[in-house]
């Protein structure tokens, strides 16, 4: 999906927001030995519904539980965006991608000289992988050459080794890349991605029948265990290591295995979830094996929402649960994640942190628990929320606000109140009888004031949305028109969040 920049798409002129105080803590320092490993996994549009322990019962996710159980579940939990690229690149900068001034597409969307999360970890002296999906793009145009060295790319931006596959497991080139180099490319059957109309919404692959071959549609996730467990393998004590291991389930198409095929109750859906949660269970048990989980910080969530398909709809799973909205959208359920983290000896286990928490404060926080300083410059816009991690049901309320992007829409969300600057989902959550989006409100069993029976925004709707979530988790009832002094007052602070005055100049190549 090409993203263009984001002050064209919304009548709004897009900068930065600033980043909040930092505020001191007594916590002990990270590990009176060495600085902690850390596991940053993260799903693709696994929704907030999807998991054992925040509340599926068809679904079996016993590996990714376990997380919960020994460390902390953050309940009010949001990644960036509701789609798969602006979310990791705010997950791995702490930079909302509104400060960019070109487009989001097949050129590597970071900066020269732009410090990420591993480049700040390994500049400390951390061993740094990138396995999966990477999705922040390669080179320097929008036309890739996928026959030449695809750089720059994650080793030129932290990463000493990368395996995986260049886009979702659904975009072309349908292969794996290593390094800089697409695996298994045969020189006398180049690839190349035809975009010309009729060819689908990414195109299709042309040639790289070698390539593609080695990268089964439904082994995706499976190899890129094997390769995390070879990845851990190799680890030294002496020497801490930083994983981002990026999964490509539950993405559509869903594609699990024959071995996981039928195993849930919730349709392929599920199937495709209980294989995550098997591989999950894969790298847990050899971090396990290498004797180095208790100094390891593991952290699993996903990019954003999930995504409603009929079928699992059905079956009588709800892969957001009862939020408003799905993946692509500013509403809840577009950006609302499952968020857990493991340290045992660091952060309680079973406990639960119900404060707002957003992944652009992860870069941040995970660069104070390593105990690293913040390179000048890096993640300007997030903060460390190391208190709520280590003290997660007694440290105060962190952050307080933060700006949530939907593919035709923003929401600012302040203290408990969230707002939309315009109608709607902010997404594609509309029904459009020829779209595969297009499912009915009572199928998706959700309801709200500005909608009608039929999922069409009501001609007397507010032109603004306000909800406060409290009281309105599910986001039944638009308050704007009751609430127009606190709806003008956010409207202020997100057009003063998001003015070009706030942000630095963006830093060309």
């Amino acid at each position: 999906m090409r993203l263009p920049l984001l002050a064209a798409s919304f009548a709004l002129a897009f900068g930065g927001l600033p980043a909040l105080a930092e505020t001191k803590s007594s916590l002990p320092p990270a590990t009176a030995k060495r600085p902690p490993n850390i596991i940053l996994m993260v799903a693709d549009d696994l929704g907030y519904g999807d998991l054992g322990c925040y509340g599926a019962t068809r679904i079996a996710t016993p590996h990714i539980d376990s997380l919960a159980r020994e460390g902390v579940r953050f309940t009010d939990a949001h990644s960036y965006s509701g789609i798969c690229m602006p979310s990791r690149y705010a997950l791995l900068t702490g930079r909302y991608t509104f400060r960019l001034q070109r487009s989001m597409d097949y050129a590597c969307n970071f900066d020269a000289g732009q410090v990420l999360l591993p480049g700040a970890l390994q500049a400390a002296g951390y061993r740094t992988a990138a396995i999966g999906k990477w999705h922040n793009g390669f080179g320097t145009q929008m036309k890739v050459d996928w026959n030449a060295d695809l750089k720059p790319g994650p080793l030129e931006f932290g990463f000493d080794t990368f395996f995986g596959t260049p886009r979702t497991h659904s975009e072309p080139p349908l292969v794996f890349v290593r390094d800089h180099r697409i695996v298994g490319l045969d020189p006398a059957d180049p690839i190349s991605v035809d975009q010309s109309p009729g060819t689908g919404a990414h195109g299709r692959q042309v040639g790289g029948a070698q390539a593609a071959a080695q990268r089964p549609a439904d082994q995706v996730d499976l190899r890129l265990a094997e390769e995390a467990k070879q990845f851990l393998a190799k680890q030294s004590a002496e020497r801490p290591f930083f994983l981002y291991l990026s999964w490509v389930s539950p993405h559509h198409p869903l594609m699990p295995s024959p071995r996981f095929q039928g195993s849930s109750s919730a349709g392929t859906y599920g199937d495709f979830i209980q294989q995550l949660d098997h591989c999950v269970g894969q790298v847990l048990a050899a971090l396990r094996a290498q004797g180095q989980a208790d100094n390891t910080i593991v952290v699993f969530t996903s990019d954003n929402g999930g995504r409603y398909f009929q079928p699992t709809l059905r079956s009588g799973h709800r892969p957001n649960g009862d939020l408003l909205g799905q993946k692509t959208d500013a509403w809840e359920g577009g950006h609302r994640v499952a968020f857990l983290a493991r340290w045992p000896g660091q952060i309680p286990g079973g406990t639960v942190r119900k404060d707002y928490f957003h992944h652009v404060d992860v870069m941040a926080t995970l660069v104070n628990l390593a105990g690293v300083a913040m390179p000048a410059g890096a993640s300007p816009d997030g903060r460390t929320e190391r208190a709520a991690w280590l003290e997660p049901e007694k440290a105060p309320v962190g952050r307080t606000e933060g700006i949530h992007h939907g593919t035709n829409g923003l929401a600012l969300r302040r203290g408990a109140w969230v707002y939309l600057h315009k109608p709607g989902s902010g997404g594609k959550t509309v029904p459009e009888p020829t779209k595969p989006w297009s499912i009915p409100y009572a199928q998706m069993k959700v309801s709200n004031s500005d909608v009608d029976e039929r999922g069409q925004i009501k001609a007397d709707a507010p032109k603004e949305q306000l909800y406060h979530l409290g009281e309105d988790l599910a986001q039944r009832t638009n308050r704007a028109a009751t609430q127009p002094a606190l709806t003008q007052e956010m409207r202020e602070r997100l057009r003063e969040l998001t003015t070009p005055a706030s942000a630095p100049p963006a830093v060309r190549k």
